[in-house]
C-alpha cells in the first residue's frame, strides 16, 4: 500500500479561533497515527488571516507533543526567510524532543506577499542562494567536526532528514543534485506534476541520505458517506481559491450548497485548473482515484489535504480516505494472488 501522509493547513476559520486551529491539528495527529498515516507536516505561511502554522517549528512541536508515532514536520520551511544556522537549531531541538519523528521540507518561495517580505527583513535576491543554503544547513545538522568552530547546539548529528519542496522543474532538479526526497504540490499547481516526477527520476544522484529516488505527491482528497455530500464539504476549498483571485485571503468559510452562485465562470476556470487533480467523493470514488493517480505518478507517497470546514467533518475525511485506500490495496493483492 503505498503511504498516505497529511499536509495540515492549521485553518482559522468563521467558528474556530487560532488556539481552536492549533489544538484541531494536534487533535488529527492522534486521530491519523492511528488510522496508520505516515507523517502529518504544517507549512510556512505569513500574513494570512486564515491559517495558523507561520512560527512552524512551535507548531510541530505543539502537534508532536500530543502524538505518539506519527512524525511531523514543516512541508515546508520556506528558507530564504531564514537563517540557515537558526533552522538547524530549532529543528534539531524538535529531534532531541521527539527523537526519530521530524521532518524538515525546504521550499525556496516565500510563503507570503511582497510587503510582508518586507517585514521579514527578506532582500528580493534570497531565493538565489537557496541550493548553497540546503547545504549549509545539511552540514549543521551534521556531526560536528573536532575543529569546528560553530555548531548548531543542539542539532549537531541529528541529521534531521531533508525533503525539497516545489511546484516546478528547480526543485525537482535540486531534489535530484543532492539526493533528497521530493515532494511535488500538485494540489494547487497541477500541470508539472509529471515532467517534474520526470526529471526528478533521471536526474537523480545517491546520497547519504537517500539510495533512489523517493517522491512525495501532494493532493487533494474529500471524503465523506457519499458523493454528493463530499462535494460539497469542497465548496469550503473552491471558496478559498476564488477568495485568493479576489485578493481576500481570509477565513475559511462553511460549505455551500451551490459554489455556481459563489464564483465567476473566469473565476470556476481559474480554481478548477489548481484543483484539477482533486479527489472528492464516496470511499469508493475516492478508492478509484487514489489508485488511479499512484497509477499515473508512481508515486512512493501521497501528501493529503482535506480542507474541510467542520473539525468533526475533516476526521470523518481522513479516517474514509485512509480505509479506502487500504481497501483497495487489499482488492489488488487478492486479485494477484
Amino acid at each position: 500500500m503505498t503511504p498516505l501522509s497529511i499536509l495540515e493547513l492549521a485553518r482559522v476559520t468563521q467558528e474556530v479561533d487560532a488556539r481552536g486551529a492549533l489544538d484541531n491539528a494536534r487533535d488529527l495527529a492522534a486521530h491519523a497515527e492511528n488510522w496508520g498515516y505516515q507523517r502529518l507536516w504544517v507549512a510556512e505561511h505569513h500574513n494570512m488571516p486564515g491559517i495558523a502554522s507561520a512560527a512552524t517549528s512551535i507548531v510541530i512541536a505543539h502537534i508532536a507533543a500530543g502524538s505518539k508515532r506519527i512524525r511531523v514536520g514543516a512541508g515546508g520551511i520556506m528558507l530564504p526567510n531564514h537563517a540557515p544556522y537558526v533552522i538547524a537549531e530549532q529543528f534539531g531541538t524538535l529531534e532531541r524532543l521527539f527523537p526519530g519523528r521530524i521532518d524538515l521540507g525546504l521550499g525556496r518561495a516565500p510563503g507570503t506577499d511582497q510587503l510582508t517580505l518586507q517585514a521579514l527583513r527578506r532582500t528580493p535576491d534570497a531565493a538565489e542562494s537557496f541550493p548553497r543554503d540546503v547545504l549549509e544547513l545539511q552540514a549543521f545538522l551534521a556531526p560536528a567536526g573536532p575543529a569546528q568552530r560553530i555548531r548548531a547546539v543542539p542539532a549537531a548529528g541529528t541529521k534531521v532528514p531533508l525533503w525539497i519542496l516545489g511546484s516546478s522543474a528547480f526543485g525537482a532538479m535540486l531534489a535530484a543534485e543532492l539526493g533528497l526526497p521530493y515532494a511535488f504540490a500538485s494540489h494547487f499547481a497541477p500541470d508539472l506534476l509529471l515532467p517534474a516526477l520526470d526529471i526528478y527520476r533521471s536526474r537523480f544522484k545517491p546520497s547519504e541520505q537517500l539510495a533512489s529516488p523517493y517522491a512525495m505527491v501532494g493532493v487533494n482528497i474529500i471524503a465523506a458517506d457519499s458523493d454528493d455530500e463530499a462535494r460539497r464539504l469542497a465548496t469550503t476549498q473552491q471558496m478559498s481559491f476564488t477568495n485568493i483571485f479576489r485578493g481576500n485571503r481570509g477565513l475559511s468559510q462553511p460549505p455551500i450548497d451551490d459554489i455556481e452562485k459563489y464564483w465567476l465562470p473566469a473565476e470556476k476556470q481559474q480554481a478548477m485548473r489548481m484543483l484539477a487533480r482533486s479527489i472528492v467523493g464516496s470511499p469508493r470514488t475516492v478508492g478509484a482515484g487514489i489508485e488511479a493517480l499512484v497509477a499515473e505518478t508512481g508515486g512512493d507517497e501521497l501528501m493529503i489535504v482535506s480542507d474541510v470546514y467542520d473539525h468533526t467533518a475533516r476526521l470523518r475525511s481522513f479516517e474514509l480516505i485512509a480505509a479506502a485506500a487500504k481497501a483497495k490495496a487489499e482488492d489488488a493483492q487478492s486479485q494477484s494472488a
